[in-house]
């Protein structure tokens, strides 16, 4: 079985341990923009007592169009990475895509995200796995709940034993997502802690016709969901100027918004867990 609390560099993610936050801008831009939204998102996860994970890709790989900004790539991407995580001290993730990328990451990132798209691809599970260190798997859009216990298998199996699993949103229909929040306390079950990811489930897939729209209006209102059902940690990507990003603008948050939004957040988490506590009493 997976270790629980999950063990992510310096943090613990599980049985009542702060709020683990993931959060950074969808792609590498430039190393000036990586530093501007990570001190940001550090000075308020100071502030709040939050455990917050850089995030950000390399190379996205599954854009709509092939003439779509993907990121600077490995090496340069890494290495914007690699800067941020030791001028700001925080743990850094990134996705991987292919077998061949996870060594490297590994030797840079704290945390190892699997694509949606990817969460059932065995050799990728087991390169992640074998770097040794954690792995947050998302929950494919064509996936039950109860299908996730195959990946948490896998990652276990190949030597993970600080998996994350995270719900994202399941296709219904065409260019449209939803969430069926039982998925949270459906794979908690599993021994794991799970992650919501709030602006990638307001995606809406080619919505804005050669690249995904989204909306964002319903990011907060979808994740105070996931903190009422007891969500060990949040995924949201965060921009200063979102309709200026080059991938995923549409569901990403203002970044001068986030502080706020996450006091919202945190309000309902705590008021969450002391219902949990006084029901045990």
């Amino acid at each position: 079985m997976p270790n629980y609390p999950t063990e992510i560099g310096p943090y613990r993610c599980g049985n009542n341990q702060p709020l683990l936050w993931i959060a950074g801008p969808c792609v590498l831009e430039n190393q000036s923009l990586a530093f501007e939204i990570a001190e940001e998102l550090a000075r308020v996860a100071s502030l709040l007592n939050i455990q917050l994970v850089f995030k950000a890709s390399f190379d996205k790989a599954n854009r709509t169009s092939s003439d779509a900004f993907r990121g600077p790539g490995l090496d340069a991407g890494l290495a914007i990475l690699s800067a941020v995580k030791k001028s700001t001290g925080l743990p850094v993730t990134t996705d991987i895509h292919e077998p061949g990328q996870a060594s490297a990451v590994g030797e840079v990132c704290d945390l190892i995200q699997i694509p949606a798209f990817l969460a059932r691809q065995t050799d990728l599970l087991v390169a992640a796995a074998r770097t040794g260190k954690a792995v947050n798997a998302k929950k494919a859009q064509f996936m039950s709940p109860s299908d996730m216990q195959h990946v948490v298998t896998k990652l276990t199996d190949a030597g993970c034993q600080n998996v994350l699993l995270c719900e994202r949103g399941t296709f219904f229909g065409y260019g449209r997502l939803v969430n069926d929040m039982r998925a949270i306390p459906e794979m908690q079950a599993f021994g794991v802690p799970v992650i919501f990811d709030a602006t990638h489930s307001v995606q809406e897939p080619g919505g804005l016709g050669g690249a995904t729209g989204g909306n964002r209006a319903m990011v907060e209102p979808l994740a105070r969901a996931a903190m009422a059902l007891g969500a060990e940690g949040l995924f949201c990507e965060t921009h200063p100027n979102p309709d200026r990003s080059p991938s995923d603008g549409a569901n990403m948050l203002p970044l001068g918004e986030v502080e706020n939004v996450m006091r919202r957040l945190l309000a309902i988490r705590e008021a969450t867990v002391n219902l949990v506590e006084t029901h045990r009493e």
